[in-house]
């Protein structure tokens, strides 16, 4: 899971493999498989970093 911050600033873990796109329209939109969206303050290039580290997390153990 990784942790991002709501637009109201509640911080949340969300899971990444559920990830199917994310697009800054200025706000940060982060889309799911499962068609739920939800609005991050978090930048596109931050949300992509976060799960580039948690992928490298997951597959070096």
């Amino acid at each position: 899971m990784i942790e991002v911050t709501k637009i109201n600033g509640a911080k949340i873990l969300i899971n990444p493999d559920l990830i199917e796109l994310v697009e800054e329209t200025p706000d940060t939109v982060v889309s799911f498989t499962t068609g739920r969206k939800i609005i991050v303050k978090e930048s596109r290039q931050e949300v992509k970093n976060l799960v580039k580290s948690y992928r490298k997390d997951i597959f070096a153990d």
